[in-house]
């Protein structure tokens, strides 16, 4: 019989956690333990508890926007050590031979493990992961916010810095909430001009604080006509089904339109659109580590930070309620307190 340690899970698609047990076997010798202090509620969270995506094994115990502290490391654990405060985020494992990995791209390792599917998350009393996918929180970030940055944070940095946007570029960010009020903040701190999208017209003047210079209905059909051709980098947070094809035609030529949301239909795109700009469609998920050591430095340096609502993990069907309604500002954090 292994060690028991303390969780909230979903029993079955849909329903309210429950207090669970877990058993944790030996920490494998390459993997770090840590105790959770603070874990992010995303909306892949509910994604996986509703089983939208169609893989979800029950009993769930949710959760990958985690901070916490190392209580143990294996024998072949490099880098870190017991008492350093950590993030973890999506990622918790890759092979680390593969072409994908030798090439520094770990998170595209066609093996690549994750919490909440290979193993359990951070709705719970500690969390294991491989030594690489444990970054150490700089102490410019403090911990009870920053566990956003390690999912919400790096997803939307990731693309910023990996394809070559630059500060000269004129930007849009389609949806303002855990994703996009970081995205906002990255890219007007990236020198860019910032043009937001949203649905929601009461946040308009929270967007222009996170630094966007305009704030556009991401539903009228006008605005976005006005804007043809004027935008080089479109990054889409939502996950939601837009008219694709007018946000295509608001990229100048050879301009971007970059899905970090996981829209769940498929995208309704004209080609000529593509063909006629030199434009480009593409995706991308978390961050390698590299890329969110990167995030997090220049997270510090220019002040970017999530905007959160704190509740306390006993409260965690409290918490995924007000997510589900959309009412978060703009990300819900669970404290632990077991």
């Amino acid at each position: 019989m292994g060690e028991k340690i303390r969780a909230y899970a979903a029993p079955e698609p849909g329903a309210l956690l429950e207090t669970f047990m877990l058993e944790v076997g030996p920490l494998p010798p390459d993997e770090v333990d840590i105790t959770v202090e603070h874990c992010g509620i995303c909306h892949s969270d509910l994604s996986m508890i509703d089983n939208e995506w169609g893989y979800t094994r029950y009993p769930l115990v949710a959760g990958h926007e985690v901070i916490g502290r190392i209580n143990a490391c294996g024998n072949a654990v490099k880098g870190l050590q017991v008492g350093q405060r950590v993030g973890v985020g999506w990622f918790s494992r890759s092979c680390m031979v593969c072409r994908h990995c030798m090439g520094g791209d770990y998170h595209l390792c066609p093996q690549v493990e994750t919490l909440m599917v290979a193993r359990h998350g951070g709705f719970s009393e500690r969390i294991r992961c491989h030594w690489a996918w444990a970054s150490v929180l700089p102490d410019a970030l403090p911990a009870a916010t920053s566990g956003p940055l390690f999912c919400a944070g790096s997803t939307v940095f990731s693309p910023i810095a990996d394809l070559g946007v630059r500060p000269t570029d004129h930007v849009g960010v389609i949806g303002v909430g855990g994703l996009g009020h970081l995205a906002v903040q990255f890219l007007r701190a990236w020198g860019c001009a910032v043009t937001a999208f949203s649905s929601n017209s009461t946040k308009q003047s929270e967007i222009r604080k996170f630094g966007a210079h305009a704030v556009v209905d991401s539903h009228d059909a006008a605005a976005l006509d006005q804007l043809a051709g004027t935008l080089d980098f479109l990054l889409v947070t939502t996950n939601v089904a837009l008219d694709w094809s007018r946000y295509l035609r608001a990229l100048a030529p050879h301009g971007r339109l970059h899905f970090v949301g996981a829209v769940l239909k498929p995208l309704d795109i004209d080609v000529f659109g593509l063909i006629g700009g030199g434009r480009q469609v593409s995706g991308s998920p978390l961050g390698r580590p590299t890329t969110t050591w990167k995030m997090l430095e220049f997270a510090g340096r220019h002040k970017v930070a999530p905007q959160v609502e704190h509740f306390p993990m006993s409260r965690i069907n409290d918490a995924i309620a007000r997510v589900r309604a959309g009412k978060a500002r703009y990300r819900v954090v669970l404290d632990a307190d077991f």
